[in-house]
């Protein structure tokens, strides 16, 4: 008969700590991990920074973080992440400071320009579109974020050796631009994102283990950094304006890049219903925002609006020109945007609730600071319609902000295009229907498609006047309008909708009915309608005076149907006001926001909120690690004992006490009774766990369900009662930032073999 015998060993050998934590051997799997995970995180900010230089800045910061980081390895967690910082410093300076101490140390100066670029980045964000243009400044945040962000996982993932806590800074990877965007970001930036994260998990030997884990801590991860994102509300109200096409379907939001949601609404196979309108008095535009900056390698801008009216209530008195009052009713359908589409001049709106809704006079426009979805909201209207004989005689530009007639930038044939189409005509109202029936009276050379890619420049503008001549409203509308400022009519560009279907009941306004228009200032009268795009499908609006100016040939002679060539003015011709050419416009103003506190700038107070938390990190990464061990401790089985020595130094090494690798379990015992002079009581529990240590590791035979727990307890409290833990102890804690032996013994051949005996 043949039985296995356990021989026990004549010596415990030590416990060494892992491979990975072995002086004198560097981290290269772990530090190279964790900046690859940096890296992969980053897709979700090509949502919110235009281009991909952003990206060439962001792994040049994360490389040098990598690289100090495994050049400082054995001078500690502290020393590392203080050179991983100083060359994070280093790097910004040679890269966007001029006055670096011998070009490449931050000092004074350096630190002054920094505070400069962070303030017009702060600007930018707060005042911009998302996504913003790769400036100086945007990029300089980018590559001070990131520094940061790296060194943040650096410090979790290789110095604590806690991978899992490094979630906790690449969260804000997403956080960001899910609170600057309402619609999913893309699946790729996801996936990307959660493999770094994955590879943070594995990149340890012994820690593949723990892949099932890691795959539910990813999942959860990416779905709270999304949530966080979307339930921020400390970016600036245009920053949060959003700039896809909506979200659950709604096809509703027209934002911050209005011309690209307007084109996605128009090439919908399947049109959205959005409003069913009762009590209109004759079909008008419904207007959700205006447009009055126009930059010329961009197209037109949305810009913050001004601070406004609260609503629902009173907006303004009725306009002393002639028009209908309507008593509209909107049932909303499918709209959930930060725009409040509303009809001609509001008077009074109803019908919402109170706060979150304000609106803008000087652009006419309803908003919110976060995108909503009302059921419905009432206005009294009031639709203008002037004569034709008071907008002719209505000239100059009083009343109105030079920006409305700003072209600095734009190419100087559009101007001469655009005398050229006015030739002859006496007045302002004249001019501007010249040129809208220079785009759709019955000679004109263009047509509408939404084939044509939409332009964004002022070549694209020269290009569409003079040789492609096909487009959508976007082209017809940015083009008349740049065309009227450079004549000398303040103009700016409207987006919502035209009056949809009417069955009988109510009109239904859809996705198809998208639509953007001119409004053109006349003094004494207010902003006047004008639509130039050549719609054939009857959805296109003449107003009273439209119609009126049309049947009235009295007048000017016809439009050209095509510019001729750009001769100079021609004799006799009355002279033009000269187009606007400010030198600087004034900036956008704020809107209020229940976030801004007296003027104050955001991102201070978001750099202390940074410095607070990651001065948190080293105690949080050794809370969660304590209440792992006990939890195992209390489960018994082959890892309690382990977990419970573990705990049992870490709670020592907080209190300034070493442990060298050479130590055996019974050496670090002895060292542990004469550093912290444990009574009896705490010796005796001592000697328990090292019992149950030795058996476990060596002899396999493991604790029961909480066997260890009142042993642990009690050196634990031995040792507290020693001596108490300071602030610094507190907040970086050694066990953490100088790893606490392995919970296991380093190599499996230390242990006895069984052998078999007859």
């Amino acid at each position: 008969m043949t039985t296995s015998v356990r021989v026990p060993p004549a010596a415990p050998p030590p416990a060494a700590p892992p491979p990975a934590a072995r002086r004198g051997r560097l981290p290269w799997v772990a530090t190279l991990a964790s900046g690859l995970a940096v890296l992969l995180g980053a897709g979700p900010m090509s949502a919110i920074v235009q281009g991909s230089g952003w990206f060439g800045h962001a792994a040049a910061v994360v490389t040098v973080v990598v690289a100090v980081g495994l050049l400082l390895h054995r001078l500690g967690a502290v020393v590392v992440a203080a050179g991983q910082g100083a060359a994070v410093l280093v790097l910004l300076t040679v890269q966007f400071a001029d006055n670096g101490m011998l070009g490449v140390l931050p000092g004074p100066a350096a630190f002054g320009e920094f505070g400069g670029l962070l303030s017009g980045a702060g600007q930018q964000i707060d005042t911009g579109t998302a996504p913003v243009p790769a400036t100086p400044e945007i990029l300089f945040l980018v590559t001070a974020a990131f520094g940061l962000l790296a060194v943040a996982v650096h410090l979790a993932a290789v110095s604590a050796a806690a991978p899992a806590a490094a979630g906790v800074p690449l969260l804000a990877v997403f956080a960001v631009p899910a609170a600057l965007s309402n619609v999913l970001l893309p699946w790729w930036a996801m996936a990307a994102a959660a493999a770094g994260f994955g590879l943070l998990l594995v990149a340890e030997p012994g820690i593949r283990r723990r892949i099932p884990g890691g795959i539910a801590i990813v999942a959860v991860a990416v779905v709270v950094a999304v949530g966080v994102g979307a339930a921020a509300s400390f970016v600036g109200t245009a920053g949060r304006f959003d700039s896809g096409s909506g979200s659950g379907g709604s096809g509703g939001s027209i934002g911050l890049s209005p011309f690209t949601a307007l084109r996605g609404q128009l090439d919908q196979t399947t049109p959205t219903e959005l409003f069913r309108v009762k009590g209109l008095t004759r079909p008008t535009y419904l207007r959700a925002l205006t447009l009055r900056q126009y930059v010329p390698d961009a197209g037109w801008q949305a810009t913050r609006p001004e601070p406004g009216v609260g609503l629902p209530g009173p907006i303004q008195a009725q306009p002393g020109i002639p028009g209908d009052v309507a008593d509209v009713e909107i049932e909303n359908v499918a709209f959930r945007d930060y725009w409040l589409p509303l009809y001609g001049e509001p008077l009074d709106v109803g019908g919402l609730p109170g706060g979150p809704w304000l609106y803008d006079k000087s652009s006419d426009t309803g908003y919110t600071g976060r995108p909503r979805q009302e059921d419905g909201w009432r206005q009294r209207a009031f639709l203008p319609a002037p004569t034709v004989t008071q907008l002719r005689q209505s000239q100059g530009t009083a009343g109105v902000g030079p920006e409305y007639l700003d072209v600095t930038g734009v190419d100087p044939r559009v101007g001469e295009i655009a005398q050229q189409v006015v030739a002859g005509r006496n007045n302002n109202f004249d001019r501007a229907m010249a040129l809208q029936d220079y785009f759709t009276g019955p000679n004109t050379q263009f047509t509408y498609s939404l084939q044509t890619a939409p332009g964004s420049g002022d070549d694209a503008l020269v290009e569409f006047l003079t040789v492609g001549r096909a487009g959508y409203c976007e082209q017809f509308a940015s083009a008349m309008a740049v065309m009227l400022r450079a004549v000398g009519i303040p103009a700016r560009v409207a987006v919502g909708f035209t009056a949809g279907v009417d069955d009988g009941q109510y009109r239904s306004i859809s996705t198809s009915d998208a639509h953007a228009w001119v409004e053109a200032w006349f003094p004494g009268v207010g902003w006047t309608t004008f639509d130039p795009t050549p719609l054939t499908d009857g959805r296109t609006i003449a107003p009273p005076y439209v119609q009126e100016a049309r049947g009235d040939n009295a007048g000017a002679p016809s439009a050209p149907a095509e510019a001729a060539p750009l001769p100079g003015q021609e004799a006799g011709q009355e002279p033009l006001p000269a187009p606007a050419q400010p030198e600087q416009l004034p900036p956008p103003p704020v809107a209020p926001s229940s976030t801004e506190g007296g003027g104050l700038p955001l991102w201070p107070i978001a750099v202390v909120l940074l410095v607070a938390v990651a001065a948190l990190v080293p105690a949080g990464l050794r809370a969660l690690a304590r209440r792992r061990r006990l939890a195992a401790v209390g489960a018994g089985g082959p890892g309690a004992a382990g977990a419970g020595w573990a705990e049992v130094l870490a709670e020592s090494m907080d209190r300034g006490v070493s442990y060298p690798p050479s130590d055996t379990v019974r050496g670090a015992a002895r060292r542990l009774v004469r550093e912290h002079k444990l009574d009896g009581d705490a010796q005796q529990a001592l000697r328990q766990v090292v019992g149950a240590v030795e058996s476990s590791w060596y002899g396999d035979v493991h604790p029961a369900p909480g066997d260890l727990q009142e042993p642990v307890r009690a050196v634990r409290a031995g040792i507290a009662s020693d001596s108490s833990l300071s602030v610094r102890g507190r907040l970086l804690p050694m066990s953490v930032v100088h790893r606490t032996p392995s919970e296991q013994p380093a190599r499996a051949a230390e242990r006895e073999p069984a052998v078999n005996r007859s």
